[in-house]
């Protein structure tokens, strides 16, 4: 039998310490033996169609593979599925909606990451793109470190303030919108950026000294949230070198391999330092990874199963 697992499934399942112990098993396990891949092929119009397998992590007897439809005019913007299968037998275990897993794994893989580069005492945080990502950063990096202000800006003025609102009452601190990016990040200690942009938001003009910027959405070819100028001046850190030169932020920008400082595998494993010196302005720059995905559906199907919650689906009936 097959565990349907639907949004409000997971939602009401998964909880952020586990998923981001989770997360950090995976980044400090030793890499899968096989060669996961990454593919994003454009459809007609504003589409595109992305496969993610397998994902796969040291030590959990089950792998995944995500299919993902990306239409950012859409709400919600991307839909699809992950399967989630025993890795002996090959058996389908369970069904997840995707959205959910990769909003979960991408935020808090990037609060991870954020929090490992920024400075001690940066408190002071900036929002651009108020969506399920940046909602996912936000409570992730609100578990590691307490902020002590947050300004949101995004296309809709009436998310931008919704959101604000409510991180700024969960959190207890004062929450503003700004008109625009730039403006945004002025005073910023630490920026979130998570948007569908293709043209670059902010340069290294927008970023004092000290800045860590978390930049979630330049993952495939032709989107772009930071300009070269701001990469080439900063500490930059990936998930996956060889993507983000492909098509990660460090492609988008005429970047290479030698841009990269390491990978987040590298800084929580301790083979690479985080910060250097207080001044540098550091970027966390991923384009996510399967088995990303296999950590937090591994995590929802085991707590799915105690908890009782999901439809079974017999497949082979």
């Amino acid at each position: 039998m097959t565990l349907l697992l639907k949004r409000s499934d997971l939602e009401s399942l998964l909880d952020p310490d586990d998923c981001m112990d989770a997360l950090r098993r995976g980044f400090t396990a030793e890499p899968a033996e096989v060669t996961a891949r990454r593919m994003v092929t454009r459809l007609p119009g504003t589409g595109s169609a992305t496969a993610l397998l397998p994902g796969m992590v040291e030590g959990v007897p089950a792998y995944t593979v995500k299919v993902n439809a990306k239409f950012p005019g859409m709400r919600p913007a991307l839909r699809g599925v992950v399967c989630l299968h025993d890795l002996d037998g090959g058996e389908l275990l369970a069904v997840l909606d995707s959205a959910t897993v990769t909003a979960w794994r991408t935020g808090l893989a990037a609060a991870l990451g954020t929090h490992a580069l920024a400075r001690r005492d940066a408190e002071a945080v900036t929002v651009i793109g108020a969506g399920a990502q940046s909602e996912l950063v936000l409570r992730g990096l609100s578990v590691l470190r307490a902020p002590r202000s947050l300004t949101v800006t995004d296309l809709d003025d009436r998310r931008a303030a919704d959101f604000a609102r409510r991180h700024g009452e969960r959190l207890g601190v004062p929450s503003s919108v700004a008109p625009d990016p730039r403006t945004a990040v002025k005073g910023a200690e630490i920026v979130v950026v998570a948007t569908w942009s293709r043209r670059p938001l902010l340069g290294v003009a927008d970023i004092a000294p000290g800045t860590q910027v978390t930049s979630l959405g330049a993952d495939e070819h032709g989107k772009t949230e930071l300009s070269a100028d701001l990469l080439r001046g900063a500490r930059v850190v990936v998930d996956d070198i060889p993507l983000a030169v492909e098509m990660g932020a460090l492609a988008t920008a005429g970047l290479g391999v030698g841009d990269a400082s390491g990978t987040l595998r590298d800084l929580l494993r301790g083979d690479v330092p985080g910060r250097v010196k207080d001044s540098e302005i550091t970027v966390y720059a991923p384009v996510g990874l399967p088995w990303q995905d296999l950590a937090l559906s591994w995590t929802a199907y085991r707590a799915a199963l105690d908890a009782g919650i999901g439809a079974e689906f017999d497949f082979l009936g």
